[in-house]
């Protein structure tokens, strides 16, 4: 595609048979020359064809600029109860004992809760609908949280926030699936899962100058600006989502597309072997529960998930070393800043090297670091601080999710269950996990807790390894009966077939 080919000209032969003296020898076709681009974003974007290039700066535009916008502002609301308490909701709505604990339980029991259906929801609602749906209903009890005065107000209004939320992320992580392939996924997932800890950023940098500025403003206390502020932010994101996402590449009707590119829009999902909806009942339920994907991916993505818990409680563990309302929003942003950074570059690198179970790996070793420092608790309080700004840098959600997407891509409902039950499953556990391992009567030195996500990490790092163990394994025996199908088709010797296996284990 795209590429420079030279055709080989041979002369007429001498009517008397004579063997011609002007053949010109046939030459090899001229590779396409790598662009700059080739290297930094898509590795094959010098095969594309200018129509190809041009459809994927549209969707781009239009996927990315929803799924980062909108996932941007889920974790801003997430991550405002955070800021919220620690500027002075505590003190205002008399919250103590665990009662932090229990309203981000709260938050992820109703988060978790809509993770498979949403996924299922979307195979028959237009994921635009929906989502416009979600995300504004999301805005609108951002906007309620501002006026609550009882914590029992606070639960309620943290359930109905994960509960319309919980749509955005598993629907975004489906259709980047769909529309991409396996040279620009990862990297477009990473750059939507990077607003995630962005999102967490901002939120203390507009804590901190909401506090600042808006204190006080109309009686209203500065934590209570904050989620006005978040809801008038949110709601416009909502509605663009209506007009910017392209559901997917079969039924698609983005008015920004031609019909020429809706068309190449489903080659290229056709190349890629990605299986187009097909009915939702109880044998699609019993197809998914019978393979090993489910099981495993859900496992190692809710051990790797909870690993990372660590890292919501550097601002509580500032403001008991005495620090200021500022620097308790703001110095934890750092840990986002990075961990945002870490997020991209796996994701970047997987997408180069080809390689999803090195970057899914890799980053766990990494990060026992930082976690090991923070479960046995060092007295050096400049090492500790290290391991707070550096705990998450084992981000490589994008990569994992990525992963999985291209090991069930032959199975459209098996990839959207699996991917919709990985992030589920990770939330339900961590609707209870958190109570027992990070009480707030054991701040700022959670003595279960810390241990606990090192020892999740470990975990982690084992089922990482038993998912490449059966990806491999499922893909030698797909070559051996190939060959095998090929040696019935084609008269092949038992050696041919042995060698078309060795080389299908070469690839992986």
């Amino acid at each position: 595609m795209g590429a420079d080919t030279t055709v080989s000209a041979t002369a007429a032969p001498a009517e008397d048979g004579a063997v011609p003296t002007n053949t010109v020898a046939p030459t090899t076709p001229t590779p396409p020359r790598r662009s700059f681009r080739s290297f930094i974003w898509d590795t094959d974007t010098h095969l594309k064809t200018p129509e190809e290039r041009r459809l994927l700066r549209k969707l781009d535009f239009a996927i990315l600029s929803v799924g980062c916008l909108g996932f941007f502002m889920k974790y801003l609301d997430q991550g405002n109860l955070a800021n919220a308490y620690v500027s002075g909701m505590q003190e205002d709505l008399k919250m103590y004992g665990n009662q932090y604990t229990y309203a981000g339980s709260v938050y992820t029991v109703a988060y978790a809760v809509m993770q498979i259906p949403s996924t299922l929801i979307i195979q028959r609602v237009p994921p635009r609908l929906w989502l416009t749906f979600m995300e504004v209903g999301w805005g609108v009890w951002t906007f309620a949280q501002a006026g609550m005065h009882t914590t029992g107000e606070l639960y309620a209004f943290r359930f109905l926030v994960g509960l319309f939320e919980s749509s955005f992320f598993p629907a975004m992580l489906y259709l980047l699936g769909t529309w991409y392939t396996k040279t620009e996924t990862a990297k477009r997932v990473a750059l939507f899962h990077m607003t995630a800890p962005l999102g967490t950023a901002f939120g203390g940098y507009m804590q901190a100058a909401v506090y600042n500025n808006l204190n006080g403003v109309h009686g209203l206390a500065g934590w209570r600006w904050l989620y006005i502020v978040c809801g008038c932010m949110t709601v416009p994101v909502g509605i663009a989502t209506y007009f910017l996402l392209p559901d997917t590449p079969f039924r698609t009707k983005a008015w920004y597309l031609t019909e020429a590119e809706r068309a190449l829009a489903l080659e290229r999902v056709n190349r890629e072997g990605k299986a187009a909806p097909s009915s939702i009942n109880l044998a699609m339920f019993k197809r998914v529960l019978s393979s090993w994907k489910w099981y495993l991916f859900v496992l190692g993505y809710v051990l790797y998930g909870e690993s990372c818990g660590g890292n919501g409680y550097f601002g509580i563990w500032l403001k008991a070393e005495g620090y200021s309302v500022d620097d308790r929003n703001l110095i934890p942003t750092g840990t986002s800043l990075i961990s945002g950074a870490c997020v991209v570059l796996w994701g970047f690198l997987s997408d180069y090297t080809g390689s999803r179970f090195t970057f899914v790996l890799v980053p766990l070793i990494l990060t026992l670091i930082p976690n090991g420092i923070l479960a046995f608790w060092s007295s050096n309080k400049h090492l500790l601080e290290f391991a707070f700004l550096t705990v998450n840098i084992q981000l490589m959600t994008a990569v994992f999710y990525t992963w999985a997407n291209e090991v069930c891509a032959d199975d459209n409902e098996q990839r959207a269950v699996v991917i919709s039950s990985m992030n589920g499953f990770q939330y339900a556990v961590a609707a209870w996990l958190p109570i027992l391992i990070f009480p707030q009567t054991t701040a700022p030195t959670f003595r279960r807790g810390f241990p606990t996500t090192f020892g999740l990490v470990i975990a982690a790092i084992f089922a990482v390894l038993a998912i490449q163990f059966m990806v491999v394994r499922d893909r030698r025996r797909a070559a051996a009966r190939r060959a095998s199908t090929d040696s019935e088709a084609g008269g092949l010797s038992r050696e041919q077939v042995i060698v078309s296996v060795k080389d299908e284990k070469s690839v992986e």
